[in-house]
């Protein structure tokens, strides 16, 4: 079987642009969320959020993009960039048919779509709008694969492109889907990630509605509390994070450097509830036991997980479960860490951020901390790294992830060569 590795790596995420700003900040541990800056959320009862410091104009992004791009889209091509970049790939000497793009992404353009709305409607006031008030690009922000488009054009990728859109969990299985399409001999190079920006209004009003995100506006480095007994909801991000992933050989022939090896993905559906866990976590389990079985790992062979741990109670509850199921007593000797304690939940685009975070800790050996984990929650009885960061040897890293509609999904990064 055709085997796939990470060569570039290019993220943007809270209180950091770039790989390496992003990597200090999750291993020391430092929250990035504050009072929400774009809009006045005083309405509102969770009135925080892990917001991106963005200026796509010093991040070389033209005025025709601003304007064309929502903000979700520029994060992705900023990232892409970064990624290439990274991997050292010289398009220009590549064989473009050959090369694709894999984007997730939960809530596509938002931002542009809800701004619209507001004009055109002249702010809820008028039923039958009128299109003349609109700005030309509305389609690009109605068809959330506008986003694949726009980096497939952007580097002349020919091959497969398409945007993945599974919830929470868009960011792995869009890398999934550059593994199997890799695997299946449809490409040699996958630009696969996910980017969401949802820090608006609709957004914020629609967690509200159903008490997912913290109310704790008081203290919002501390609010984002995965698996504290203290935790009262999710912390609302944005970000976006982008890997260059390339066929092993393809990889070989041009001396690139190699992150990790993909070595393992499943996913399945709960088919129980719109927004509810079954706390067995029997599903996300199902997925975990299936990753290693692809990757021909036994649970002592896993060296570090990167949790979903979005900090509301079914959630790390039900992960919790899941990881026993599939693990087994390894569950509790293996060090998990959850970094949306310091960059929130972005919803599609966090899965792709972990999995950034999963290749460079197999490369520099440091599992980073959850953060603001003071008091464990008794029914989160695992190894969930508080607050400080721990050095580790390992050679494979698993991330599960759980997404609003039922999804469950897993994703196994190995060395370089460790895989059998």
């Amino acid at each position: 079987m055709r085997r796939a590795v990470v060569t570039g790596i290019g993220v943007l995420a809270p209180g950091g642009v770039g790989r390496e700003e992003f990597w200090s900040r999750i291993v020391d541990g430092k929250p990035a969320v504050r009072r929400i800056t774009t809009f006045d959320p005083s309405p509102f009862r969770s009135q925080i959020a892990a917001e991106v410091d963005f200026d796509a104009a010093a991040l070389g992004l033209t005025p025709r993009e601003r304007r064309r791009m929502d903000r979700f889209v520029q994060f992705a091509t900023v990232c892409a960039d970064e990624a290439l970049a990274d991997s050292g790939l010289d398009l220009e000497r590549s064989d473009r048919d050959r090369v694709g793009v894999s984007l997730g992404s939960a809530v596509g353009a938002t931002i542009s779509l809800e701004e619209e709305y507001v004009v055109a409607s002249d702010h809820g006031r008028e039923w039958q709008v009128d299109h003349r008030h609109l700005r030309p690009f509305l389609y690009q922000a109605l068809v959330p694969s506008s986003a694949a488009t726009e980096l497939a054009v952007r580097y002349g990728a020919h091959g497969p492109a398409a945007v993945v859109s599974t919830g929470c969990t868009s960011g792995i299985d869009a890398i999934g889907r550059a593994l199997q399409l890799i695997q299946d001999g449809e490409a040699d190079v996958m630009i696969a990630g996910a980017s969401d920006a949802p820090i608006s209004p609709i957004t914020v009003a629609c967690f509200d509605a159903i008490r997912a995100t913290t109310p704790a506006n008081d203290d919002p480095e501390g609010a984002s509390r995965p698996f504290d007994a203290g935790r009262q909801g999710f912390v609302l991000g944005e970000g976006a994070a982008v890997l260059v992933v390339e066929e092993l050989e393809h990889a070989r022939k041009r001396g690139a450097r190699v992150y990790c090896e993909i070595t393992g993905y499943a996913a399945r559906a709960n088919g129980f509830h719109m927004t509810g866990l079954r706390p067995d976590g029997v599903e996300l389990g199902e997925a975990i036991v299936d990753a290693l079985g692809q990757a021909r790992l036994v649970p002592e062979d896993i060296g570090y997980i990167s949790a979903h741990g979005s900090g509301t109670k079914q959630n790390d509850r039900h992960e919790s479960a899941a990881y026993k199921r599939a693990l087994g007593e390894h569950a509790r000797r293996v060090p998990i860490s959850s970094i949306k304690s310091v960059v929130g939940h972005s919803l599609g685009a966090i899965g792709s951020i972990e999995m950034a975070a999963c290749a460079l800790v197999l490369e520099r050996g440091v599992v980073p901390p959850t953060a603001n984990l003071i008091t464990p929650d008794p029914e989160c009885d695992l190894d969930y790294t508080p607050l400080v960061a721990r050095e580790v040897e390992a050679r494979h890293a698993l991330s599960a992830g759980s997404g609003f509609g039922g999804f469950q999904s897993a994703m196994i990064f190995s060395v370089p060569g460790a895989a059998a």
